[in-house]
């Protein structure tokens, strides 16, 4: 098995939801839809869930953060990641 994770466009993913999405009333479940449809498309069936789920929460169809949320989150992360760090060194230097 692969350990790197397969990089996907944004056109394939976008692609690969709207044929899920467009198919969708025929399942029970996201999760019935993505493990059957994942093979003929050649994604992972939890890689293509979870890309659904997104696009429905984005759709405002699912609650949950956006995609833009994730990406301010993420980047909020960061951020008070470099301060902590930043604030331990000057900690340090201030003890001497």
């Amino acid at each position: 098995m692969d350990s790197m994770p397969k990089q996907y466009t944004p056109e394939v993913k976008s692609r690969a939801v709207s044929y899920v999405m467009d198919r969708m009333d025929r399942y029970k479940s996201v999760y019935a839809a993505c493990a059957e449809m994942a093979p003929k498309l050649n994604v992972g069936k939890e890689t293509l869930r979870r890309w659904v789920l997104q696009a429905q929460v984005d759709a405002g169809d699912r609650t949950g953060p956006s995609s833009g949320e994730l990406a301010e989150i993420k980047a909020l992360k960061s951020k008070v990641k470099d301060l902590e760090e930043a604030n331990e060194i000057l900690k340090q230097s201030a003890i001497f």
